[in-house]
């Protein structure tokens, strides 16, 4: 094999399981197509010792810090193709070339799939927003709202006015019912039936949102739910379990991060329906540790079908 652990994804999940990979000394590819799912956003907040910091920053960092171990190696390349060979997996590369790894860690994330509302996707990262918890804080109390694209939408609703008065465009997608509609008024959340047409101010700022009856409401921040899809094909083609999460498809894991398929592992946003810096990395260092266990414990996946 031409290497005990391929990590398919180089973001904060496929880093984090890099490393402690490193430290046991095994020889690890790390492939990553330099797209990350959190490239539009200008800081990465909450995640324990970088609050603030550039995502790229904080990859680079890690990057850097990996470098230090002379038997990570990095590829910028995708896979495209993943099959079981003996004990262990080929994989094709974009650039028609083929390798093999003992183990698999998947940790090449998901893509996002945004209202179809003008002037929302330059907005995306900045003042359009899904997680309160990253980016409410900065919004400073400023009035926000809520895009609907289902019942999600309740749950962000719910949320947000700790962060800023709320208003919930229910853009005709769901009608709360009237046991909502209470919590809602209790929390402090308007509703707003009429759909929202156009997003306004200098982007990627936000100052307002327009309506189709041309009024306009002040919004510093829209929350919305997007529609996420794997950024791969590569965990289906290996027959790996799936499950529908509240907005697409996720890779079901165990407790150690392993797939439904011996020798394949997934971290971060692809093996998890919550989006979160920290808990990506940790999904990441127990999926290198696993991984590792795995080498040692189960040397030629007798436990493979």
């Amino acid at each position: 094999m031409d290497h005990d652990v391929a990590i398919i994804g180089g973001s904060f999940a496929g880093l984090s399981a890099a490393m402690q990979l490193a430290r046991a000394r095994r020889n690890v590819l790390v492939l990553d197509t330099g797209a990350p799912r959190n490239r539009y956003a200008a800081a990465s907040h909450g995640f324990p010792g970088q609050d603030g910091r550039r995502p790229e920053d904080i990859r680079n960092a890690l990057r850097a810090e990996l470098g230090a171990y002379p038997t990570v190696t990095f590829r910028d390349a995708e896979a495209m193709h993943a099959s079981r060979q003996g004990a262990g997996f080929r994989l094709s590369l974009s650039a028609g070339e083929a390798l093999t790894a003992r183990r698999l860690i998947l940790a090449y994330g998901v893509r996002d799939t945004l209202p179809d509302v003008p002037g929302l996707s330059r907005r995306w990262g900045a003042s359009v927003l899904h997680c309160p918890y990253c980016h409410g804080y900065e919004l400073n109390r400023r009035p926000l709202g809520v895009l609907a694209s289902g019942e999600a939408a309740m749950h962000q609703a719910m949320l947000l006015p700790d962060w800023g008065p709320t208003t919930l465009f229910t853009q005709g997608s769901f009608a709360p019912a009237p046991e909502a509609r209470r919590m809602l008024a209790a929390r402090g959340v308007a509703l707003e039936d009429t759909p929202i047409t156009a997003l306004l101010g200098p982007a990627p700022a936000l100052e307002a949102v327009r309506l189709a009856d041309g009024r306009e409401i002040a919004a510093a921040g829209l929350f919305v739910a997007p529609q996420t899809a794997p950024s791969s094909e590569l965990g289906a083609s290996l027959g790996c379990i799936a499950k529908d999460g509240p907005t697409g498809p996720y890779l079901a894991v165990d407790a150690l991060q392993a797939t439904s398929v011996p020798g394949v592992f997934a971290a971060g946003d692809i093996a998890n329906p919550m989006a979160n810096a920290t808990l990506a990395a940790a999904a990441g260092v127990m999926a290198g540790v696993a991984a590792h266990r795995s080498l040692i414990f189960d040397p030629d996946l007798t436990d493979a079908a």
